[in-house]
């Protein structure tokens, strides 16, 4: 078994299966649910979700889950956009931000993807930590609180296809917002590529570029994302101000969370990783 999840194309094609798969479980769930369009949605996600959990599970592999965040928006939003009958030129703006959004971070999974038996260190680190109760952990940490958030995130895309408006000046600015995030995403990315191809030494620290300014401008960049798409909402439905609730928790899960866990396994091998804490601010580069 070991030796087939080495190969790269039957990896990529397992995961390409089990994600249609999940898609046609999903969708099969979500048409014959009669609650409201949101709790239909929602359960159909975390059941197609599941079925990904328990492909991981067969193949002792949580990572196949991760190209699960930049696609499940890339499915749900343009089915909703059909459903809705909503192609005004607003809409379609906003389905373009999300799909180069989408489009970008898959391809960016998929350039990093080695095969089925690399696993993100995150996930082989919580599974040492919390042994007979990996299994727990890895349902409700790996699996289901991303989907979680990633479809608060998107809760105001799809508000924004139902009730549809006109191109405003307060569109452009959200729009704006989520498209530079989406550019300092592809920026950090690069230069972190780079950087890894060209220094030897890992515990150099990256210092060039927008990581010579803000420790996690990739994060940054997802922040500004959500945030963007929520302004965009905001502009054609003030009432749904709430649904901002996506990208806060968002926001939360970074500070809380990722970059936490992430600095704390820095801090390890990088040589002087405090030092550059204290002269380099986690976000902002200002």
């Amino acid at each position: 078994m070991k030796v087939i999840k080495d190969n790269r194309v039957f990896s990529f094609l397992v995961i390409f299966i089990a994600y249609i798969l999940a898609f046609a479980i999903g969708l099969f769930v979500y048409r014959n649910l009669s609650f409201s369009l949101y709790v239909n949605i929602f359960i159909a996600d975390v059941v197609a979700t599941i079925f990904i959990y328990l492909v991981g599970l067969v193949f002792k592999n949580a990572s196949i889950y991760d190209p699960y965040w930049s696609v499940q928006p890339l499915v749900i939003l343009p089915l909703i956009m059909i459903m809705f009958k909503n192609f005004s030129f607003s809409a379609i703006l906003l389905l373009m931000v999300v799909a180069i959004w989408g489009i970008r971070l898959t391809i960016n999974w998929a350039y990093t993807f080695k095969n089925l038996n690399h696993q993100d260190w995150r996930y082989t680190m919580l599974s040492k930590k919390s042994g007979k109760l990996y299994f727990l952990v890895n349902l409700f940490g790996i699996h289901l609180f991303p989907t979680t958030v990633v479809f608060l995130c998107i809760v105001p895309a799809i508000n924004y296809f139902i009730v549809g408006g006109q191109v405003s000046l307060f569109i452009i600015l959200g729009m704006i917002i989520s498209l530079i995030g989406i550019l300092l995403e592809i920026l950090s990315d690069i230069q972190m590529q780079t950087f890894r191809k060209t220094v030897d030494d890992r515990s150099a620290i990256i210092r060039v570029g927008l990581w010579k300014k803000s420790r996690h401008p990739n994060y940054l960049g997802e922040i500004l994302m959500w945030f963007g798409i929520g302004i965009m909402n905001f502009a054609i439905d003030p009432s749904s101000w709430f649904m901002m609730l996506g990208a806060v928790v968002n926001l939360l899960m970074f500070l809380f969370i990722s970059v936490p866990m992430a600095e704390k396994r820095l801090v390890k091998y990088k040589s002087n990783f405090e030092k550059y804490k204290e002269e380099t601010r986690m976000f902002l580069p200002f």
